[in-house]
């Protein structure tokens, strides 16, 4: 499981034009799973993401959680973090788990967050062409990763 995180003071994506949802201060995760992947593995992550102290404190240190500052979270599956560029200049996506196998682990994910965080958790819609638009805070980005690579 991959995810890279965006500490955001907002993000939405959008389908169509349409916006399916979108958060104010918090966290973009964009999100890309694989083969092997299990419930100890979503559940070490949506811990590791809510309990990141990324935010800013008011002595301008990264002292503070998503719960901390009441943060949102917006997650948008992105199974291209497992694109593998190595050979030739065509991306390569065999890594990546089939959605019969990502929707699920994906599903639970969310639900996780949402029984953790302390704010709004937000979704786009998985395996569809979105247009994702945030304001990266700081900037600060983190790559996280668990589970089998």
């Amino acid at each position: 499981m991959r995810v890279v995180l965006q500490r955001v003071s907002s993000a939405r994506v959008r389908i169509d034009g349409e916006t399916v949802g979108s958060v104010g201060n918090g966290m973009l995760l964009l999100v890309g799973f694989t083969q092997g992947e299990d419930e100890a593995d979503l559940e070490w992550m949506a811990d590791k993401v809510v309990g990141l102290r990324i935010f800013n404190d008011e002595e301008g240190k990264m002292n503070l959680s998503l719960h901390d500052v009441s943060g949102e979270v917006l997650v948008v599956s992105q199974f291209t973090l497992y694109g593998d560029t190595r050979k030739g200049r065509r991306p390569s996506f065999v890594k990546a788990a089939s959605p019969e196998t990502a929707v699920p682990l994906y599903e639970r994910f969310v639900a996780l967050l949402e029984e953790r965080a302390p704010g709004t958790v937000a979704t786009g819609e998985f395996g569809a062409m979105m247009d994702v638009e945030l304001v990266n805070d700081g900037p600060v980005t983190l790559v996280l990763e668990r589970g089998a690579s």
